[in-house]
């Protein structure tokens, strides 16, 4: 983006500077206030919106604070508002490395929207999507049992699914069904089979008693690696190596078994790129690679900014020498889906 650009309208503006303080995984509360104050300017009938333009009174508007509304007047008066130079003045490439790889992505399969716990709507993530040059984009909300992200229920996730219908008759980036499903004690997903078996995708992740003993968590993944409906691992170590989150040690369990039973099954090992993740760590990576598993490179983006996260993603493994044929999303959306339902 160039800095002096004038954005096209106040709302553009606001949602530009969110989109730079998600990606550089600033507080999020930030980045939220302006995408609310975006999104309470879109629903003004024109009548308000020419109301408060004239007495300038933005910050009467619950939810508009000072800031956004020094955004807003900037823009219609036809200047590059403050915050938003700032914020796109201090963007720098994510990374150096992996630029052959990421133009091979055709998509994203793990991502988040503000039906669990990301902080933006999915048609937001979409039009994202788009911008960045994806063909698809997997919708993964979490599963019922992690009620702390606020999991979608069977009938939540069914009328998602709905929702994603209707997007895609207006999309030009194809919306895909999923989940992040958890991998509970047993190793059993948490859904229901009918409803996992509506959706296009279906990544498992492990997020409750990661300090399990390693026999017990190997046996626990192993069966949900088993399950037909699982195609990507997700984040296997569950590590935290850094950001405001704190610190958290990997899991423990028997990699050689697990990756060996995603081969014999056909499931992804996800490389999750959010930064203070790198799951899984090199090593493991490399010993996925040298069984023969597939990869799927992506972001678990909780907002639009996070979705070019995939550059981490992608300079790890082109670093790692994995090849792209290996990596299921850099395939066309036939072979994608014929891979996901087999």
């Amino acid at each position: 983006m160039v800095n002096d650009r004038v954005p096209a309208s106040p709302a553009a503006a606001l949602r530009e500077i969110s989109y730079w303080l998600d990606r550089s995984r600033s507080d999020s509360r930030r980045s939220v206030a302006f995408r609310t104050a975006a999104r309470l300017l879109d629903e003004m009938t024109p009548e308000e919106y020419a109301q408060h333009r004239e007495a300038s009174s933005w910050s009467d508007v619950p939810g508009i604070g000072p800031s956004s509304t020094a955004v807003i007047e900037a823009t219609l008066a036809g200047r590059v508002p403050d915050h938003l130079a700032k914020v796109r003045a201090s963007a720098k490439p994510l990374t150096t490395g992996g630029r052959e790889l990421r133009s091979l992505l055709r998509g994203d399969l793990h991502c988040h929207t503000e039906a669990s716990d990301g902080s933006a709507p999915l048609e937001e993530m979409v039009v994202t999507a788009q911008q960045l040059g994806h063909e698809y984009l997997l919708i993964t909300d979490h599963s019922p049992r992690l009620t702390v992200a606020h999991g979608l229920t069977a009938e939540r996730l069914a009328a998602q699914g709905e929702f994603i219908d209707a997007v895609n008759e207006v999309s030009d980036v194809r919306v895909l069904k999923g989940i992040e499903v958890d991998i509970l004690d047993t190793g059993a997903l948490d859904q229901s089979p009918a409803a996992l078996a509506a959706l296009d995708v279906v990544v498992a992740s492990v997020h409750s008693k990661l300090s399990q003993d390693a026999e017990s968590m190997t046996h626990r993944m192993v069966a949900a690696v088993a399950n037909p409906r699982t195609n990507v691992l997700g984040h296997c170590t569950g590590r935290l190596v850094k950001g405001d989150r704190g610190l958290r040690n990997e899991s423990r369990f028997d990699a050689e078994v697990v990756f060996e039973a995603c081969r014999q099954f056909g499931v992804a090992v996800e490389i999750n790129s959010r930064p203070e993740r790198r799951d899984p760590p090199s090593r493991l990576l490399a010993l996925a690679r040298d069984i023969g598993c597939l990869f799927s490179i992506d972001t678990d983006a909780h907002a639009p900014g996070q979705l070019e996260f995939l550059d981490y993603g992608c300079e790890r493994a082109q670093d790692m020498g994995i090849d792209a044929d290996r990596i299921v999303n850099t395939w066309p959306l036939p072979r994608l889906l014929e891979w996901a339902k087999a």
